[in-house]
């Protein structure tokens, strides 16, 4: 595998590299072998239990959790290839994408949000976590983001743990940055969101949006 990489192994091979050994009389190769018979496919061994998989002879309680866990990352990757990315194109959907990840948090986070040119998510990637009041975050670090990915464009938000989205002098610093940041690499900032909750929100959106103030 190393030499030659994943793609020139077997299904049989791949299986050998997880389970990691067999058992006396039934080597490690056997028994995945064994395991694809009983399955019928790699695609239906993703559907099996872990008692399905204590059946065989050579398989106990730990390996086969193990081998279920893989399993069951294997089938939310599947489902995850099958759903369109999420669109980001206006505010409130960025708001309603990252809200689950702003809940509850005692100290501000930055993200930068990697899209394509159907404004659609690359990536999502936290590039600070700070104090109470404090998450800035470096141009160099957004963008640097940003090129990793090939994205054509990024949204950049952070929330405020009170829950007022109101922008800071601080928040409108790093916005002009992060505004003349983009112009030099060619990279549209679409927008910079402060994250907050509706009920703490003197305009009641739980967002402010400097793209929709006209600061961007």
């Amino acid at each position: 595998m190393e030499r030659d990489g994943a793609d020139a192994l077997s299904d049989t091979e791949l299986l050998a590299m997880l389970v990691r050994s067999g058992t006396r009389g039934q080597d490690v190769l056997t028994l995945c072998a064994r395991l694809l018979l009983e399955a019928g496919s790699l695609s239906r061994l993703a559907e099996w239990e872990a008692a399905d998989f204590r059946r065989l002879k050579g398989i106990g309680r730990v390996k086969a959790l193990q081998l279920k866990a893989v399993m069951a990352v294997a089938r939310r990757v599947r489902m995850e290839d099958q759903e369109p990315a999420p669109l980001l194109d206006t505010p409130a959907r960025v708001f309603n994408h990252l809200q689950p990840h702003t809940h509850g948090l005692m100290v501000e986070k930055f993200w930068v949000l990697c899209l394509n040119r159907k404004q659609r998510l690359l990536r999502r990637v936290e590039v600070s976590s700070g104090t109470a009041n404090s998450a800035l975050a470096h141009p160099r670090e957004v963008f640097r983001a940003a090129i990793r990915e090939g994205a054509s464009a990024v949204v950049c938000a952070h929330n405020h743990p009170s829950g007022d989205p109101s922008p800071s002098s601080a928040d409108l610093v790093i916005t002009r940055q992060l505004r003349e940041a983009s112009a030099t690499v060619d990279i549209d900032l679409v927008d910079h969101l402060v994250l907050g909750t509706r009920a703490t929100d003197p305009a009641g959106l739980g967002y402010y949006s400097f793209r929709a103030a006209g600061l961007l």
